[in-house]
């Protein structure tokens, strides 16, 4: 254990105290592998984030271990023992595994990663690392991305290997780099994002070093392919303060290679909330989102709370008057996140579901003080179909205003239309709006075939039951034949 680690006992021995009781729990498997590792002559340690949350008191059932076997030799060792093997990462020297095993009176399944030491660069035009596999421990862990995930149990014999004072960093709750961040950054330039994606997860401060290297080369990040982008955004966005991280990405410029849209916010001022501008009215709407979730972390939700205002710097307009509009930033703004989330290659449902969240973020403005008819709380809720539950928490989150009347009266307004579809779908099956009439009994009811005439009877009588609400089958029909005398 590093000389280091002694500076600060009390709290320091806490943090290794937790360590152990973490160890314990895991090491019947932990060791039962490092056991067969042995007897092939070859090292096995726990590394990285598994030892970093081991000392935070929160290691899961995930654990990642670093060897000095070559990946087919990890492979001719694991087979035999794993209950299920993958080799989706073995061009990287990286093993997974499954394993399911009894910890105390409990069976649990462990998620297992082996990888073999190894070091990775980009050259100036890849988007992918080289790899190249090495024999010492320590040279694994100088290119690790930061102190706190290059820190090492040696097993079965439970060595701490610490050759960077990553102990001391996570006592001090700061991020550093084990060589120069310009070396770390160069290697692979996604540990930027991966630096404020950890500070936003561990509520964690960036050395000011880092920062600064992360300014310097924030360039360098267009060489990383979007998926991975992705993925660290994905992971930042949906941590418990993703304030703490976008804001670095803001701060550094990386956000203006990755998600532009963001940082063009702070130019903007809102005009309903003169006091900030719309960059941190965003931010607040994030947070106050985040609030309103009740099975954890909701990404489709953060997305659309984090830009939902994007089309605001492009619908700017300054009026007569003196104040600031900015109409059909909703519309321009789904446009504009449609373009972007394809560009960081999300799910095609998931660019549907955030974007037309961000279009839908400003109907309920229509409804003012209960205005609305039953036909249109039956479209809100038709519009937004399966998003209406989100539709909700994303408009109360919208609400950013410090003036405490007109805060309690949008709330109160948007407690009166809940409750409103709350009535409706009591009398009727609202999620679900189809007209009263059926494909096949439009055909039977006039006499024709498939053809396009049988969409248009079925969007006449989706508009009728929507400003009817729920009719008789007989009444029905005479209006559905009605309607087609008049088209003949």
């Amino acid at each position: 254990m590093s000389k280091a680690n002694e500076d600060s006992p009390s709290e320091l021995n806490q943090v290794q105290s937790r360590a152990v009781s973490e160890l314990l729990r895991v090491s019947p498997v932990a060791d039962e592998l490092a056991r067969r590792f042995q007897e092939a002559g070859f090292s096995l340690a726990l590394v990285g984030g598994s030892v970093r949350d081991a000392l935070l008191g929160r290691l899961g059932n995930d654990l990642d271990f670093t060897t000095d076997a070559r990946p087919e030799d990890v492979l001719r060792i694991m087979r035999p023992w794993a209950d299920a093997l993958w080799e989706v990462g073995i061009a990287f020297g990286t093993v997974g595994a499954q394993k399911e095993a009894r910890v105390g009176d409990v069976d649990q399944s462990f998620q297992i990663e082996v990888t073999t030491y190894r070091s990775e660069a980009y050259d100036r035009t890849s988007r992918k690392p080289e790899v190249s596999y090495g024999d010492r421990i320590e040279d694994d862990l100088v290119r690790r991305d930061f102190t706190v995930n290059a820190m090492a149990v040696a097993l079965p014999e439970k060595e701490f290997i610490d050759p960077h004072g990553g102990l001391d960093d996570l006592a001090a709750r700061v991020l550093r780099t084990p060589g120069t961040p310009e070396s770390s950054f160069s290697d692979d330039p996604l540990r930027m994002m991966r630096a404020a994606r950890f500070g936003a997860q561990l509520d964690f401060e960036v050395a000011p070093g880092v920062v600064a290297a992360m300014k310097a080369m924030a360039d360098r990040i267009e060489i990383v392919s979007a998926e991975r982008v992705r993925d660290e955004l994905n992971k930042l966005i949906l941590s418990a303060h993703p304030r703490k991280g976008l804001t670095l990405l803001v701060d550094t410029g990386l956000a203006e290679r990755v998600l532009p849209e963001l940082p063009a916010l702070r130019l903007e001022r809102d005009e309903h909330h003169r006091h900030k501008d719309v960059y941190d009215h965003t931010l607040i709407v994030l947070e106050q989102a985040m609030a309103l979730e009740e099975d954890g972390p909701d990404l489709v939700l953060r997305l659309a709370a984090l830009l939902h205002d994007i089309g605001k710097p492009r619908t700017r307009r300054f009026e007569e008057d003196g104040r600031v509009s900015f109409h059909h930033h909703e519309v321009v703004g789904a446009k504009m996140t449609k373009k972007r989330m394809t560009a960081l290659k999300y799910s095609n449902e998931l660019v549907k579901d955030v974007s037309r969240l961000v279009e839908l973020h400003l109907r309920f403005h229509g409804y003012g003080t209960g205005e609305w008819t039953d036909s249109a709380v039956r479209r809100y809720v038709r519009d937004a179909g399966p998003l209406l539950d989100r539709l909700h928490k994303l408009t109360r989150s919208d609400c950013t205003t410090r003036n405490k009347r007109k805060a309690t009266a949008l709330s109160r307004a948007y407690d009166g239309l809940e409750e409103r579809v709350a009535q409706l779908q009591e009398q009727e099956e609202l999620d679900a709006i189809r007209p009263d009439l059926d494909g096949n009994q439009i055909m039977e009811v006039l006499g024709i075939g498939p053809g396009p005439a049988i969409g248009q009877a079925y969007k006449f009588l989706l508009e009728l039951r929507l400003e009817e609400g729920p009719m008789e089958y007989d009444t029905a029909v005479a209006a559905l034949k009605e309607w087609w005398a008049e088209q003949n």
